[in-house]
């Protein structure tokens, strides 16, 4: 099926929905597809209201909003009925957050996404795409080593996914420049300084901008 039409009258949901990931998302799709419904799910009722007031719910529009954690596997069932396609972009992201935090990333990274197997399985969902991190390549931090645990949880699903008409994906990519919560904005506030720190000389970061990774993720559909 040709991209241009691969969302049209289909039913997508998006974990982390309200993340520059998903906002660049939205807007793609709103621009490009005509899909029957929109799902942004996300624990954070703050951007949600912020997102309802670019594109609001309403019966003319595809767009709806739930508030959920994908800890809460009950929500999440209920959030994919009739859901053809999950974007799986939820997930604690912050380097030095998991390491602190270490099992607060484990429920959300791991637990999280295998709540998102467990849920597509039951409620019919056609396709899974889970987006990953270069950080999950050989990783030496937590962040990272949950990322490729979950990398492999949607992988391996297709293996026991029995009867049920699903392919589970997962695309991985660098650093998205200008990405809330990115290093791209630290490194800007420290021109002024005049110093430009750098954890490792050795250190190899990948970058990409949104649109690319948008694209990226629609391509691997």
């Amino acid at each position: 099926m040709p991209i241009k039409n691969i969302l049209n009258n289909k039913s997508i949901l998006i974990t982390g929905g309200t993340g520059s990931f998903g906002k660049k998302f939205i807007e793609k799709t709103l621009a490009d597809f005509k899909p029957n419904k929109l799902i942004v799910y996300s624990r954070d009722e703050l951007k949600q209201y912020e997102l309802q007031k670019i594109w609001p719910e309403k019966m003319s529009s595809p767009m709806r909003y739930f508030i959920g954690d994908i800890r809460d596997l009950p929500r999440l069932k209920m959030a994919m009925s009739d859901v053809d396609i999950v974007i799986h972009a939820a997930a604690l992201k912050q380097v030095p957050t998991a390491e602190y935090n270490p099992f607060e990333a484990v429920k959300t990274n791991i637990i999280g996404s295998q709540n998102i197997i467990d849920a597509a399985f039951e409620k019919g969902v056609t396709q899974v795409i889970a987006l990953s991190t270069d950080k999950a390549a050989a990783p030496i931090n937590l962040y990272g080593a949950t990322k490729l645990t979950s990398d492999k949880l949607f992988i391996a699903g297709n293996n026991y996914k029995g009867s049920n008409d699903i392919k589970l994906s997962v695309v991985r990519y660098g650093n998205v420049m200008g990405s809330r919560g990115s290093v791209i904005p630290f490194f800007i506030e420290k021109i002024n300084d005049g110093v430009f720190p750098i954890t490792d000389e050795r250190m190899t970061r990948f970058n990409i901008t949104l649109d690319e990774g948008v694209n990226f993720v629609m391509k691997c559909f």
